[in-house]
């Protein structure tokens, strides 16, 4: 029973089409996986009930001939997406007790198309981080580990729960968010696929804000063919969204043929940053090498403004995180603090926000409400904006030139361990975006294949960026990389 949560949605569809398996097998096996991956800390809120129910809602549409390619197939949720009648906290103190009563868009796409919920997933508290060590619940773990070495290590963030628990087959596919890399950092520390859509491709109605501009919900799964699968029912026009694109959705999954030949990949030569790990060099050299064999033409590009990308992304974020948190106030729902006798409305909001957001949270409020405060806004916050502007029309000056897609490392190494950067300047912990956050500035689609493994044997990921809209020639040039790659391994079961 067991080995049917290891299965891809793909399989899994194939077979529930056929009546091999049922879709309430698929769910009890990974059920029964969650229930034995307590060491991971993937699932922090497990909804049996709803998973079954929704498992035999499926089975009759099978059976009775209506059975889209998501019908009956297991999934974890992240927690930043809110999810009627079930606990939806963005991993935060401050969102205790928050049960919606109505449903996210991209959930309820994913329901209508015959999901099932197995249950809530960890991340960084309101998506702030990369390692999903900012948590109420606790830190993440990833599955995989160095050889026989004991440390836990990062699952990456903030969508670590969806990496660990796609990972360690524990669901069939996650959604994800990725704000500045948080679908396609884990992913690459995971050794699975995730892709951000282009911005407005997914709606954010329903999803717990971070970032505004820069929030886009994707999927996490086993493969890319996968990622096709499940990407095109979480898109679609949203007119509860107002940057959501009235733009009709593709067959992602027809796209897949794998025929690359003639397409023009580039190479951006600012991305190869001094003091670059000597393996990720080595992959991103061999994946160009494996492009070109599978009949892309290789060519180097320039990215000038690509060195203010993050000092930008750092800006950029934490004025939107500033603005979009002010509702956490302790007044409608979530934590309040409890008060003593005289202390009034002010004394109720300071001790709410300091008891419900963790440290990570309230340094990037705080940021935030620097820079747009009324003497630094021009300085900081306007300056931000021009330089993601320059950083956009990079991106389409590289388009116009006849580029296709552009190839980079995922991430700066391979996931490192639980505890080894939290001491650290957070400057640190920011550079674990360094490739990614680019990508979100200028609203384009991106996605991370896992590509090899590093000499301690953790997976490695590269990352290719797609001309927005195009997200099915983007999959379609991943798959090619993705085959040609033959990743293939999977973490040693020690959980």
């Amino acid at each position: 029973m067991s080995e049917l949560a290891k299965l891809t949605v793909a399989a899994a569809r194939d077979a529930l089409r056929a009546g091999d398996v049922t879709s309430v097998d698929l769910t009890e096996a990974c059920l029964g996986a969650i229930e034995t991956a307590g060491a991971l800390n993937a699932f922090v809120h497990k909804t049996p009930e709803i998973a079954l129910e929704q498992a035999r809602a499926a089975d009759a549409r099978i059976a009775a001939g209506d059975a889209p390619a998501l019908c009956g197939i297991p999934m974890g949720i992240k927690d930043l997406f809110c999810t009627k009648g079930v606990p939806s906290q963005a991993a935060s103190r401050i969102l205790e007790g928050f049960t919606p009563e109505y449903e996210s868009t991209v959930t309820s796409q994913l329901f209508e198309a015959g999901a099932v919920m197995l249950g809530k997933l960890n991340m960084d508290e309101f998506a702030m981080g990369s390692s999903n060590e900012t948590s109420c619940y606790g830190n993440a773990v990833n599955p995989w580990r160095r050889g026989n070495d004991t440390t836990a290590l990062t699952p990456g963030g903030s969508s670590g729960g969806s990496a660990a628990a796609v990972a360690a087959d524990l669901c069939l596919a996650a959604t994800g968010t990725d704000t500045g890399g948080s679908i396609r950092q884990p992913a690459a520390f995971a050794g699975i696929t995730g892709i951000k859509p282009t911005y407005g491709r997914c709606s954010r109605w329903g999803v717990v804000a971070f970032a505004s501009s820069l929030d886009q919900a994707g999927p996490m799964t086993k493969d890319v063919r996968d990622a096709a699968i499940v990407l095109q029912a979480m898109c679609g026009h949203d007119p509860k969204d107002s940057t959501s694109a009235d733009l009709p959705v593709p067959d992602f999954e027809a796209l897949l043929t794998g025929d690359i030949r003639g397409k023009v990949i580039g190479i951006p030569r600012e991305y190869r940053m001094d003091g670059m790990n000597d393996e990720i060099a080595a992959l991103w050299d061999e994946g160009a090498r494996m492009l070109a064999e599978a009949g892309a033409k290789i060519t180097d590009i320039s990215l000038p403004h690509t060195k203010y990308a993050l000092p930008a992304y750092y800006v950029i974020a934490p004025a939107e995180a500033s603005s979009n948190l002010a509702r956490y106030d302790g007044v409608r729902y979530g934590h309040r603090a409890a008060l003593s006798r005289g202390e009034g409305i002010n004394d109720m909001y300071e001790k709410t926000r300091a008891e419900g957001f963790g440290a990570e949270v309230q340094r990037r409020v705080m940021v935030g409400t620097y820079v747009l405060s009324a003497g630094f806004y021009d300085a900081y916050y306007n300056r931000a904006r021009k330089v993601r502007t320059l950083i956009k029309r990079d991106f389409e000056e590289a388009f116009a030139a006849g580029v296709d897609a552009i190839l980079t490392p995922a991430t700066p190494s391979a996931a490192f361990g639980l505890g080894e950067m939290q001491e650290a300047d957070p400057v640190q912990m920011y550079l674990n975006d360094v490739f990614t956050v680019t990508v979100n500035l200028a609203g384009l689609p991106g996605v991370s294949v896992p590509a090899g493994l590093d000499r301690q044997g953790l997976p490695l990921g590269l990352q290719l960026i797609g001309r927005p809209w195009e997200e099915g020639d983007l999959l379609n040039t991943a798959y090619a990389l993705e085959r040609a790659a033959g990743f293939s391994q999977k973490p040693a079961q020690w959980w």
